[in-house]
């Protein structure tokens, strides 16, 4: 009974060991990772630019400059990547998911509402001032909002992945091919409304 308790035991561990390197980013067995066609590395290839003169103005919308593996080819293999996220006033970061990492979130300007809403649909909420770090757990719906009528704010967020991947909430749900009856039943309501709520997702021309 013993031997079979713990074939079972073992069984199991095997398998949630399996499940959760499925979902992390693969270990290497070198230091780094050149992609094929890439001849010649030196610090260059380390190198990531893509924010440089990024806090020289405010955009209009909010906006995401990322630095992970599709910005960022070195980053293949260190389970790391960065996102600057700049908010005009009043400019929010809908709610979205990553379900590959983690985020830590650090405010260097302005101020932030944020919050995740648990799998117990438990939110937890926090005005950020500069200085302040927020975690959001891996995979849980999340949001940052700049409530300030006329002051933008920027946050610089890490992620345990180089390839977090982000899932509007919105987007998902109501700019894919999700039949407008079947969403209408789900949020109660009617076609007209779901429709409405398409189109202001739609983007301008």
């Amino acid at each position: 009974m013993a031997l079979r308790y713990f074939a079972v035991l073992t069984v199991v561990l095997a398998l949630a060991t399996t499940s959760k390197r499925a979902v992390a980013d693969p270990d290497i067995l070198s230091d780094f990772i050149v992609p094929q066609n890439n001849t010649k590395v030196n610090g260059t290839f380390f190198t990531c630019t893509k924010f440089r003169g990024l806090f020289d103005g405010v955009p209009e919308t909010f906006k995401v400059t990322k630095a992970a593996l599709t910005e960022f080819p070195a980053l293949n293999g260190q389970s790391v990547s960065y996102a600057v996220l700049q908010f005009p006033a009043n400019g929010v970061n809908p709610p979205h998911t990553h379900p590959r990492s983690a985020e830590l979130l650090f405010l260097v300007a302005g101020s932030l509402d944020v919050g995740f809403v648990d799998t117990k649909n438990v939110l937890y909420s926090q005005k950020l001032q500069v200085g302040d770090i927020f975690v959001f757990p891996k995979g849980l719906v999340h949001y940052q909002y700049n409530s300030q009528p006329n002051m933008p704010a920027i946050a610089v967020s890490a992620f345990g992945s180089a390839n977090a991947g982000t899932v509007s909430v919105p987007l998902s749900v109501f700019a894919t091919e999700i039949d407008d009856e079947i969403l209408a039943k789900s949020f109660k309501t009617d076609v007209d409304t779901i429709e409405k709520i398409k189109a202001g997702l739609a983007p301008h021309k």
